[in-house]
């Protein structure tokens, strides 16, 4: 089987902009594992001639090519963080090809959204895709999308490797910090992450969450670091809600722009405050947990991994935070031992992954009889 996966490249590009262009390699990788994979290539809509320059296709065995240089070759199109031309696609299936939108955000913010708020809405034609797939955070979407695509809707396994948090770990230490919690420190600054892009993922709640602990133990909370808030430093409900927290009318608050994970948390951070809405899986939770940071979260996928609050508990969250900063060193090695298991699940190498991957493209193409979740790695078409 000879699959293509569609990305885009463009100038400037960096493998720490978004989740999505990690998720492509992962899946690339993890596909070309299968027995019954032979190849596992790129598909490009950009105008650059490779992708970031943090990812070295060549060692990972993958390529960049152009939609026209493949359409008779591939068997498979994954359309996942490039949009297919229709024309295209519907020469790509009128001679046999299968294709497949691989859904990795949230997909009714991602539609409503850009529909209410802003002059730039775009809708792909129904009937393009054989099959949508989406990861598990989704699954209450699957009807909106089995309607919206008038195809079927399959769950896929989400996954993640640390790959790049390593190589990134690396170039930070190379330049002389350490990645990692450190014991022992009496007052912590705290990051909020999210991208305030959607109402998805803000900084709201986790900004509540750390006054409320700040509030109650202002000498263990020393400051509140705001990422990718630059865009609403003039918004006047923004300026309302800041101004109204103790830690900012103290000075202790500071509000950045763009930063990348680790180069942000070993120079300005000891502990991570997040939130989502309908959005529990995503890879800078993963991040945090790599480098035994505390991660202080409402996503109910993680289970016991990181300090869980939940929904829009500010004040729960407060409470987890201060939690954390009482008992977070004594506690370490359970931290990471359920940290452990989170990573175990996602293992793109993971034998369920592997499994779950093989089974829906075997569905795809018609050759799934006799297939089982269970069966042996040999007859699942994995190679072991």
């Amino acid at each position: 089987m000879h699959i293509g996966i569609s990305v885009i490249s463009h100038s400037g590009q960096n493998i720490w902009e978004n989740g999505m262009g990690q998720n492509v390699l992962f899946l690339a990788q993890l596909l070309q594992r299968l027995e019954f994979v032979e190849k596992v290539q790129l598909v490009d809509m950009g105008d650059q001639p490779n992708v970031a320059p943090q990812v070295d296709l060549l060692a990972m065995g993958l390529e960049l090519v152009k939609p026209q240089a493949v359409l008779d070759t591939l068997d498979v199109i994954i359309e996942m963080a490039g949009a297919l031309p229709g024309e295209w696609l519907a020469h790509f299936r009128a001679c046999g090809g299968k294709a497949v939108y691989m859904c990795v955000g949230q997909p009714h913010v991602g539609l409503a959204e850009p529909i209410l708020f802003t002059d730039k809405a775009t809708f792909v034609k129904a009937e393009r895709m054989d099959e949508v797939w989406l990861l598990p955070k989704d699954a209450g979407f699957a009807p909106m999308l089995r309607t919206l695509h008038r195809c079927p809707v399959h769950e896929v396994p989400y996954i993640w490797s640390p790959q790049f948090i390593t190589q990134r770990v690396k170039e930070v230490e190379a330049s002389g910090f350490r990645y990692g919690h450190e014991k022992g420190r009496v007052s912590w600054r705290v990051a909020i992450f999210e991208p305030n892009i959607s109402t998805v993922k803000s900084c709201l709640i986790p900004m509540l969450g750390v006054d409320v602990a700040y509030r109650a133990a202002p000498d263990r909370v020393a400051s509140m670091q705001v990422l990718n808030t630059l865009h609403m430093k003039d918004h006047p409900t923004m300026l309302f809600l800041a101004n109204s927290l103790d830690i900012v009318r103290d000075g202790k608050a500071i509000f950045h722009g763009r930063h990348d994970f680790a180069g942000f948390m070993v120079q300005h951070a000891d502990a991570v405050i997040s939130h989502q809405w309908q959005n529990d899986q995503n890879y800078s939770y993963l991040d945090a947990l790599h480098g035994d940071y505390p991660l202080i979260h409402n996503s109910p996928w993680l289970g016991d991994a990181g300090y869980f609050y939940p929904r829009f508990d500010a004040a729960a969250a407060g409470a987890q935070l201060l939690h954390a900063l009482r008992d977070h060193d004594a506690q370490l090695e359970g931290y990471r031992a359920r940290t452990r298991r989170v990573f175990d699940a996602v293992d793109p190498f993971a034998v369920d992954n592997l499994v779950g991957y093989a089974r829906r493209l075997l569905h795809l193409v018609g050759g799934d009889e006799g297939f089982k979740a269970n069966a042996p790695l040999a007859a699942a078409g994995v190679r072991g």
